[in-house]
C-alpha cells in the first residue's frame, strides 16, 4: 500500500504542475534536485551492505542473465519498437520508450518482492544493487549511442555530471560505511522517505517544463493509449521469457523468481535522476519520464500479483 500511495503521489506531483507550472520559476528546484540527487547516492554507499553483497556474489548464472536482460534485450527490444513511430530516431515519445530501456533494475522493491514471494533474496540483493551501479554508465552510454546520430548531445558534459552528481557521492558514501553505515541501513525507511521527496520535486519540475511548452498537451490520446500497450506488452515478453529462459537453463523456483524479478524491473529513482542529469530543464523532460512512471506503476502491480502467486506455492527448492 506504501508503493501506491507513492504512485498517487507521483500522479498528485504531475497535477500541481499541471495547475502551478510557474513553481518552477518560484523557487530554485534545479539547484535543490542537484543536491537531493547527491545526497541519494551518498546515502545509497552508506546503505550497501558488504555482507549481503557478498552472500549472493557466486550465483554468477542468474547475474549474467539478469543484466544482459536489463542492458542488452530490454534496450533492443526498445529499439524494435522504432517503426512503430512516425518520426523514428526524432520522435520525442520513441526516446522516451527507449530511455525506460536503458534504466536499471530497482532496489528495494525487487528485493521486497522477491523476498515476499520466497525467492532467492541473496541474489536480489547482490543484483539489484549491483544494477544501479551498471546503469551509471550503461544508461548514458546507450542514450548517447541514440542521440549522438539525431542531436548535439555532450557526453563528455553528461559524464562529468554523472561524476560530481552520482559517482563521486557513491563513493563517499562507500567510503563512511565503517562509520555511518549500520545507522544508514537503521533509519534506511526514513532516509527512502528523502529518496521519494526528491523523485517528487524532479517529477515536478520536469513536468512544469513540459507543461509550460505546452509539449505535452500536444500528444494525442490514442499515442499515449498506444505508449501503454507497448509498456505493458514489453513487461510481460521480458517477464515470461525469463520464466522459459530459467526453465531451459535449470534454474530452481527460488533463482527463477530472482532472476524474473530483477530483470523486469525498471528504477525511476534512476529514471528521475538520470533525466535531470542527461537533459536538464528541457521542455521533454517530463515526456521523457512519461514511459518510466507508466511502467512503474505497472511493475508493483503485476509483480505484486505474482509475488502472491509464488508465496502460496509449496516450497521444495
Amino acid at each position: 500500500m506504501k508503493s501506491y500511495g507513492f504512485i498517487a503521489a507521483i500522479f498528485l506531483a504531475i497535477g500541481v504542475a499541471y495547475f502551478f507550472p510557474q513553481g518552477i520559476e518560484l523557487l530554485p528546484l534545479k539547484t535543490i534536485t542537484d543536491i537531493g540527487i547527491g545526497l541519494i547516492f551518498l546515502f545509497y554507499g552508506l546503505k550497501l551492505s558488504p555482507a549481503e553483497f557478498k552472500a549472493g556474489f557466486f550465483n554468477y548464472k542468474a547475474h549474467i542473465t539478469i543484466h544482459l536482460t536489463t542492458f542488452i534485450i530490454f534496450p533492443l527490444l526498445c529499439l524494435s519498437c522504432l517503426p512503430l513511430f512516425e518520426n523514428g530516431l526524432k520522435s520525442d515519445l520513441w526516446i522516451a520508450l527507449f530511455f525506460l530501456g536503458t534504466l536499471p533494475s530497482t532496489v528495494s522493491s525487487s528485493v521486497v518482492m522477491v523476498a515476499l514471494a520466497k525467492g532467492n533474496l541473496p541474489t536480489a540483493i547482490f543484483n539489484a544493487s549491483l544494477s544501479g551501479l551498471i546503469g551509471i554508465v550503461a544508461t548514458p552510454m546507450w542514450i548517447g549511442f541514440v542521440l549522438d546520430k539525431t542531436t548535439d548531445f555532450d557526453f563528455l558534459n553528461v559524464l562529468l555530471k554523472l561524476f560530481l552528481q552520482i559517482v563521486l557521492p557513491l563513493i563517499i558514501g562507500l567510503s563512511l560505511q565503517r562509520s555511518f553505515g549500520y545507522f544508514a541501513r537503521k533509519h534506511g525507511k526514513k532516509l527512502s522517505l528523502f529518496d521519494k521527496a526528491t523523485i517528487l520535486l524532479i517529477i515536478y519540475s520536469s513536468f512544469s517544463s513540459s507543461f509550460s511548452s505546452r509539449l505535452i498537451r500536444s500528444i494525442e490520446a490514442y499515442e499515449l493509449f498506444k505508449m501503454a500497450m507497448i509498456v505493458l506488452a514489453l513487461f510481460f515478453i521480458v517477464f515470461l521469457g525469463l520464466a522459459f529462459f530459467s526453465k531451459l537453463i535449470g534454474f530452481n523456483t527460488r533463482d527463477k523468481i530472482a532472476v524474473q524479478f530483477c530483470g523486469t524491473k525498471k528504477s525511476l529513482v534512476h529514471g528521475s535522476v538520470m533525466v535531470k542529469i542527461l537533459f536538464g530543464n528541457a521542455a521533454n523532460s517530463g515526456l521523457l519520464l512519461l514511459p518510466v512512471m507508466l511502467y512503474h506503476s505497472l511493475q508493483l502491480i503485476l509483480v505484486a500479483w505474482f509475488a502472491e502467486k509464488y508465496r502460496k506455492r509449496n516450497i521444495q527448492d
